[in-house]
């Protein structure tokens, strides 16, 4: 039996949308599913900060993202003169090319449409882990990163008030 060949997806901000507003979901998994690439300290702190400068550079403004061993969920948004896929995709190739990740194809990306998404797309994210049994509380999780204030407290997303922070 002959596998169909996966079209390829395309990422482009409507032209209606501004880009600088939305804030967008994203999946990206690794290659082969269920091998931890992700959760292994040193390269979850290398992502981290490869994220952090591409954040501190400007290229995508981070919410938050939170690593799985096999995948990874980011909440962003995109400066008008930043194309989505563009930089995620020179991220995937940076990461895989340096740090030795096999990433998958493509990813996932849905943008949200109303401010009470972002609550939801945050709890989604931050019990990701405890969905799947890695840890007993969301806090627990080491692997998870989100911007700082200057004056030292949470950035986007407001973390819900069951969820106690990572330390």
């Amino acid at each position: 039996m002959e596998l169909r060949v996966r079209s390829k997806l395309f990422h482009a901000v409507p032209a209606a949308v501004r880009p600088e507003a939305p804030i967008f979901f994203l999946t990206i998994c690794c290659q082969p599913r269920g091998e931890d690439q992700l959760c292994l300290p040193r390269i979850a702190e290398k992502l981290f900060e490869s994220a952090r400068f591409l954040h501190a550079r400007g290229d995508w403004w981070l919410h938050v993202i939170l690593l799985m061993p096999d995948h990874l969920h980011i909440l962003a948004s995109f400066p008008a003169g930043e194309v989505m896929s563009d930089v995620i995709t020179n991220w995937k190739k940076y990461t895989a090319r340096v740090f030795g990740i096999s990433w998958q194809r493509d990813f996932f990306d849905h943008r949200l449409r109303r401010e009470e998404s972002l609550r939801d797309k945050s709890d989604y994210i931050l019990q990701n882990p405890v969905r799947a049994g890695l840890v007993k509380r969301a806090g627990d999780w080491p692997y998870v990163w989100w911007p700082e204030k200057e004056n030292g407290g949470l950035g986007q997303p407001a973390l819900p008030t069951t969820i106690d922070p990572p330390r």
